[in-house]
């Protein structure tokens, strides 16, 4: 059995930058970036690549931002 690949995709105009989905990354995958989107606010991205595709940013986002993808990693 292959071990579980996850990683996101932010939808960065939409994203308001409530932070919601940091707290629930149980990971430490999520923080705010520095930039802001096309409406001034500051957005979330990836900044590693230990997602496990749990999904717990997904679930919590107010504003359905994020898209999560899981691939499985031959061993």
């Amino acid at each position: 059995m292959g071990k579980i690949k996850g990683a996101i995709v932010v939808n960065t105009d939409r994203c308001k930058g409530c932070s919601l989905c940091v707290e629930a990354c149980p990971k430490d995958v999520i923080a705010l970036a520095k930039k802001v989107n096309v409406h001034g606010y500051p957005y979330v991205e990836a900044v590693n690549d230990d997602c496990i595709g749990c999904a717990s940013c997904a679930i919590v986002c107010p504003d359905g931002c994020i898209t999560v993808y899981k691939k499985r990693m031959e061993d």
